[in-house]
């Protein structure tokens, strides 16, 4: 390469020719790594034989052959030194990560060359301008020129240790998986150096992609087989055995997504002759983070819906509000520590992040004095036992059914089908009229006018009747009325009556000489509390009264004014 007739297109062949030569060697060197190192001999004997030699030399005056034997042990020390970098090198793949190892390879380097400054810092080029006939001339020149040419090799090593870098980092995989000796054998037949030729521009070979597709289907396999394994983990665990399948079906999705980003993970790795993924590592990292917080989240939040719905029809007295908040409290802390995680993972100092916290945490509280009154609002509501979800009840004039108890508002659904979000702050600090915290009686309550012309007897007879006909109907509550107090728990001193809402009063008067009737007051309480059915009641009563006036001769009264005409007689 070094002569001047030599073309560029020769020169061109002849780099390509070493660049493959070295690869061969390299390719040895790696189907065996161990026996390579192992079977290396240092030139330790011969060094000490020639430099007694030279010592002799020089007191014998014999100039030249000591500049021979100086040459040759610098040759040797060369080799000695070229071979334990490369043993070096070649160890350290086992044991380093491949930016760890392309550190190490350059410190190597460093030190095979500053070393190698030490040796080379006397110039033989005088020696070599001689023309004399010595036979201890011509091989102290000829010890010169190899060790010239050593110099060189030594600076070819380096540069092809450093272009197949990625190469050794590959290759030694394969040697772990005992995979060499087949990628080798593929990548030297005719066709993979043919379609390597093409491909190797954009990072592919063959043997890469034959790995990348064997590589897919055992993930696919993978895939299924995890997914049996959590499947059957989760059926043998007794306390969420009941929960498996509702489990599994929240978490399909989400661990579908992450075997196919670990899939993706695994070829970008292979692509990258197993150097890792790059900059693509955090990203597929604080994806598994947010993926795995998903899961945990979907996870708890089934567990919590089967639950409720259990203990709303098991236990009645268990308010399900309390367990609905209790989940959304857990699920904003799964959300904070998967967001810390996060953080951490994309090189967030949590550290820093935490005391920020600390230092903050009173303008925090500060600033969200409304929110944190809306939280203990909450926890008023849940342990005061007021109202409770689905319940109808009225407050600062809003009425409507209770739709869900927040961690900061309570929804109402009004009648009229709209949504009102009522902060819970109000709701403790405002009266709250509770119309389902009543177990037996729903009052109905009404003034019966007559006309003044009736007469009493007929008034007697008829309150008396409307009176028996309550006191018989099978929807009103009277003192005789039974209620089963077992289902119900009591703690506070007052009527037990009066606690848990039973009414059994039942009134029937005349009442009052109104301005335009006379009026029998009917005061009564049906039996269900449910609105519709007590609607039924109130109206067959109605109807009843109204039998009972039509049979007594009484008729309703309406609002009237009689006027008397007054003359004025002349006197």
């Amino acid at each position: 390469m070094n002569e001047s007739n030599t073309t560029q297109e020769k020169i061109m062949l002849i780099a390509q020719e070493q660049k493959n030569l070295y690869s061969k060697k390299l390719d040895e060197f790696l189907t065996d790594k161990e026996e390579f190192i192992n079977s290396y001999k240092n030139f330790n004997a011969e060094i000490f034989a020639l430099e007694k030699v030279i010592k002799l030399n020089k007191r014998l005056g014999n100039n030249y052959a000591v500049v021979r034997d100086e040459v040759l042990v610098k040759s040797y020390k060369l080799l000695d030194a070229q071979s334990d970098m490369i043993k070096s090198i070649l160890r350290a793949l086992d044991d380093m990560e491949f930016v760890e190892y392309q550190t190490y390879m350059s410190e190597m380097f460093a030190k095979n060359q500053e070393y190698n400054a030490e040796l080379t810092s006397v110039d033989y080029f005088d020696i070599l301008a001689l023309n004399q006939d010595s036979a201890i001339l011509k091989q102290a020149q000829q010890n010169i020129k190899d060790y010239y040419a050593l110099i060189e090799i030594n600076a070819d090593v380096l540069k092809y240790l450093s272009m197949f870098e990625k190469k050794m980092y590959r290759l030694n995989k394969y040697s772990k998986f005992n995979l060499i000796n087949p990628v080798i054998s593929i990548n030297n037949t005719s066709i993979a150096q043919k379609v390597n030729s093409i491909i190797e521009p954009y990072g592919f070979s063959v043997v890469k992609i034959l790995f990348m597709i064997v590589v897919s289907i055992l993930m696919y396999i993978l895939r299924t087989y995890i997914y049996i394994k959590i499947e059957s983990f989760i059926v043998e665990i007794h306390s969420l055995k009941k929960y498996s399948q509702d489990i599994l079906k929240s978490i399909r999705k989400p661990m579908e997504i992450v075997m196919i980003l670990l899939g993706i993970e695994v070829l970008i790795f292979i692509y990258y002759d197993f150097s890792g993924v790059g900059i693509l590592n955090e990203l597929f990292k604080i994806s598994y983070a947010i993926l795995l917080t998903f899961m945990i989240y979907k996870v708890v939040n089934n567990i919590a819906f089967i639950k409720i719905h259990e203990i709303q029809a098991v236990d009645k007295k268990i308010k399900r509000e309390v367990i609905n908040v209790g989940i959304k409290i857990i699920n904003f802390i799964i959300m904070v520590i998967g967001l810390l995680i996060v953080l951490y993972l994309a090189g967030a100092d949590l550290t820093a992040i935490l005391s920020g916290l600390g230092i903050g945490g009173l303008a925090v509280a500060l600033a969200s004095k409304d929110s944190l009154a809306n939280f203990f609002g909450t926890l008023s509501i849940l342990f005061s036992d007021v109202f409770s979800q689905g319940d109808w009840i009225v407050v600062n004039g809003l009425e409507g059914t209770v739709v869900e108890i927040g961690l900061r508002v309570t929804t109402l659904r009004t009648f009229d089908n709209a949504i009102i979000a009522i902060p819970n702050s109000i709701l403790t600090n405002k009266e709250v009229k509770n119309w389902n915290k009543r177990s037996l009686g729903r009052r109905i309550k009404m003034s019966v006018g007559v006309k003044y012309d009736s007469k009493s007897e007929d008034l007697k007879n008829a309150v008396a009747q409307i009176r028996k006909m309550l006191e018989e109907h099978p929807q009103i509550a009277t003192v005789n009325t039974e209620f089963n107090y077992e289902s119900t728990r009591s703690s506070k001193l007052v009527s037990r009556e009066d606690e848990i809402g039973i009414k059994k009063t039942l009134l029937v008067y005349l009442d009052e000489f109104a301005p335009s009737s006379i009026n029998i007051l009917v005061y009564c309480f049906s039996k269900s509390v449910v609105w519709d059915e007590w609607l039924e009641v109130k109206e067959d009563v109605l109807f009843k009264i109204m039998q009972i006036l039509e049979q007594n001769s009484l008729e309703f009264a309406f609002p009237s004014m009689s006027l008397y005409h007054e003359s004025n007689q002349p006197s």
